[in-house]
């Protein structure tokens, strides 16, 4: 009976996520400042950008927001922005 048990209870840690990976603390560098804008008032700022049609793609980056984006004659913009200031880098 053990030899049934065991490896059921094995099972059902591994399924449950117990072991596989250690959690990581966020540290300071994969996030952004404390007192940074918020994200969507820097989409804002992309959004009236002359000639803005759509954003492709937002990442963070070596301590920046890297927007991409694509304007109504069909131009692809990459622009890196302040995360504190919102303004371009």
């Amino acid at each position: 009976m053990t030899r049934k048990i065991v490896p059921t209870l094995l099972a059902a840690a591994l399924m449950a996520g117990v072991g596989l990976a250690p959690a990581y603390a966020q540290t300071p560098d994969r996030a952004p400042p404390q007192n940074a804008m918020k994200l969507s008032e820097i989409v804002a700022k992309v959004e009236q950008r002359e000639g803005f049609r759509y954003i492709d793609d937002i990442e963070w980056d070596d301590g920046a927001y890297e927007v991409t984006y694509y304007t109504t004659d069909k131009a692809k913009v990459e622009i890196r922005f302040d995360p504190v200031t919102g303004e371009p880098k």
